[in-house]
């Protein structure tokens, strides 16, 4: 706690964090302030809920610094017991009703497994055989956040939050971990960032290995081997399509 209190970066943070993170671990389903604040100075609701609140809140602490603080604490105890085997990226969709929470949209949701009203988050995690720990986290704005000026304003979206999609996020992520030093390990990812040729060519260029699921439409080509080039039509018949392949599986251009 002492090493959060210093990446929140003020001495008056340092007790209301303190509080605040104990309401997270004690029993109760609702981790919102106000049930916290109940759970945490039953004598004296209101002053604890004005605390907890400013701090998560108003207060402008650096979630970055935070993480990189847990970042060093449990990856140093998770370290001793194996090494890293993985870097994880994925996406989280967390349920909510209503328009107004900033990132609210229709849209996949993993946790009910299909399209729902939601938040989504993009993470980046590394892995040990016994544990994972998060270690970057940012909010997904989709297309009608990014682009409605009276509703970013409305909610505080700063100006320089502009649309970027999954893939572009992560990527993000990875770069600021490998120049952090954080200890590498191949990159696992779903087909949701795999199918992106620019995430995948970005991290061979970061010299990342990598094992990515793919949608079934992508094409494969052979280490060496490229697609062919589009044949040129001179005007007369049918132009040539790629519509067979020969016996070394490589697509065949035939009229």
């Amino acid at each position: 706690m002492d090493g959060l209190a210093q990446a929140a970066g003020h001495a008056d943070r340092a007790m209301p964090l303190t509080m605040y993170c104990a309401g997270l671990l004690l029993p109760g389903e609702r981790k919102s302030v106000e049930p916290m604040a109940a759970r945490l100075a039953p004598d004296n609701v209101r002053r604890m809920h004005q605390s907890l609140h400013h701090v998560v809140a108003d207060a402008p602490w650096s979630d970055e610094a935070v993480l990189a603080e847990v970042r060093s604490y449990a990856l140093t105890a998770m370290r001793q017991k194996g090494p890293v085997q993985a870097w994880i990226v994925d996406d989280t969709g967390f349920p909510k009703k209503g328009m107004h929470s900033v990132g609210v949209a229709r849209q996949y949701c993993g946790q009910v497994g299909k399209q729902e009203n939601c938040r989504v988050a993009v993470s980046l995690s590394v892995s040990t055989h016994q544990a994972s720990l998060p270690i970057a986290w940012r909010l997904y704005l989709p297309h009608e956040w990014a682009d409605d000026r009276a509703r970013r304003k409305q909610a505080g979206v700063p100006e320089e939050i502009q649309f970027e999609t999954k893939p572009a996020i992560a990527l993000q992520q990875i770069r600021r971990a490998v120049e952090q030093g954080v200890p590498q390990a191949p990159v696992l990812a779903d087909a949701g960032y795999g199918t992106d040729t620019q995430f995948r060519e970005a991290m061979a260029e970061l010299g990342l290995r990598y094992a990515v699921g793919i949608m079934s439409s992508v094409s494969v080509w052979k280490p060496g081997e490229a697609p062919l080039s589009k044949a040129e039509w001179k005007g007369m018949g049918r132009p040539t399509k790629l519509l067979r392949r020969d016996s070394s599986h490589r697509p065949m251009a035939v009229k």
